[in-house]
């Protein structure tokens, strides 16, 4: 059965760059959730305007038959992805196949300073706090673990490895 990881969080935690790194070391292939945004959600956050569910649905679909395609193929996936609140989790658990989270944690002060030193991303440090209100971290009921990125991003990703094939054997 396909195991699909789901790197997530606030912005300016980490995602892309974790989520590269680990698939690159469990040899999975990677998506990048704002590449699936649409024009019109892009042109929102840049303009330091928050997404509402209905800008969300259609994203959150997309990623969610894009990881199914793949376990269609068989394959697992790593996906970086916001997936902010439980009911954006649920559409992705819609996938065929298993999905795991791997929730990225910064301190607030850290996040900030990441998101402001991002040159030409469309989403700014002033939208920090809308994601922080938005979060809703895992659940008791929910399969993944927390990751705290600070320090070298090779120590973390080598830190969420072991602790992935020690909770998911079959993963790589």
């Amino acid at each position: 059965m396909p195991t699909h990881l789901v790197v997530m969080g606030a912005a300016g935690t980490g995602k892309t760059t974790v989520a590269e790194r680990l698939a690159g070391v469990l040899g999975l292939p990677m998506a990048e959730g704002d590449d699936f945004h649409p024009g019109s959600n892009r042109d929102k956050m840049s303009a330091g305007i928050p997404l509402v569910d209905e800008d969300r649905w259609p994203w959150l679909r997309a990623l969610r038959d894009w990881m199914s395609a793949r376990a269609g193929e068989g394959s697992s996936t790593v996906v970086a992805c916001s997936a902010l609140r439980v009911a954006y989790r649920d559409v992705l658990r819609e996938a065929d196949g298993d999905v795991f989270f791997v929730h990225l944690v910064l301190p607030a002060a850290e996040n900030l300073d990441r998101l402001e030193a991002r040159p030409g991303h469309f989403m700014k440090g002033g939208m920090l706090d809308s994601q922080l209100a938005t979060l809703e971290p895992l659940g008791a009921g929910e399969a993944g673990l927390e990751v705290v990125n600070t320090g070298d991003p090779d120590d973390v990703v080598a830190d969420a490895v072991a602790r992935l094939r020690a909770l998911l054997p079959d993963l790589g």
